[in-house]
């Protein structure tokens, strides 16, 4: 088998992405940035109108993890039945299991507020919103960083991004690669100005989410999915769909 194509070529920017989300998680640890955090979070809060509030938080949606899942999975599953294949349906799967097993397991480990925690239950001082690692915090109001907000839009619509060329292509279609491009890169964009525009994350947490979905992003797209072997009743269903004509 051999891996995919990504841009850039090789692991050193993966090794890179890596290298940078921890970098910034070892500088959140030793208390730098804060006040780089506070500065943004404390801009937003005195110029978030109303209007501007419902508005980013109906653009928020974009990166709502289980919805994007569960449009990914529909759409493997219409890929599958028109290729009578079962490998449309691989990368959606992967990319569950690959977030289920990063994200959330990162926000428990950090465990970090958010923002807004100095403003509703848990009524944190301001102060104590920033650090990471407060252990002495319930789970519920510590899981802060990384946004998975950021991270599941980077992997989720570049599942879709994988899917949508070869769906339409069986109908005789074609994806023009800006529109591939601009799935892939502005509802990300959007869902990172939006949670930290709206207090539900700190720019670092934004940040650190940016940095682990490009990388998760990375490896799912390097996945060779037509020539990943399958279990034997299965191999009748193994028609290739990233190279399909």
């Amino acid at each position: 088998m051999r891996l995919r194509p990504v841009r850039p070529a090789g692991w050193w920017y993966d090794g890179l992405l890596l290298a940078a989300l921890v970098a910034l998680t070892v500088a959140l640890a030793g208390g730098h940035l804060f006040g780089l955090d506070r500065a943004v979070a404390d801009w937003a809060a005195d110029h978030r109108p109303t209007a501007a509030r419902w508005i980013a938080m109906i653009f928020n949606y974009l990166g709502q993890g289980t919805p994007l899942a569960l449009i990914a999975l529909g759409l493997g599953v219409l890929l599958a039945v028109r290729l009578r294949s079962v490998r449309p349906l691989l990368p959606p799967v992967l990319a569950e299991v690959l977030t289920y097993l990063t994200i959330g397991p990162l926000k428990v480990w950090t465990a970090r507020p958010a923002p807004s925690a100095s403003v509703k239950e848990p009524f944190l001082p301001p102060e104590q919103t920033l650090p990471l690692f407060q252990d002495g915090l319930p789970v519920r109001f510590a899981q802060s960083y990384p946004s998975g907000h950021v991270a599941n839009a980077i992997v989720w619509y570049g599942v879709l991004a994988l899917l949508l060329a070869p769906l339409l292509r069986t109908f005789g279609r074609t994806v023009p690669p800006r529109l591939v491009t601009v799935v892939r890169v502005v509802p990300p964009l959007v869902v990172l100005c939006t949670t930290t525009y709206l207090g539900w994350h700190w720019l670092t947490d934004s940040v650190a989410g940016l940095l682990l979905g490009l990388l998760l992003d990375r490896l799912l797209h390097r996945a060779p999915w037509d020539d990943l072997p399958l279990p034997g009743r299965l191999r009748r269903w193994d028609q290739p769909f990233t190279t399909h004509p």
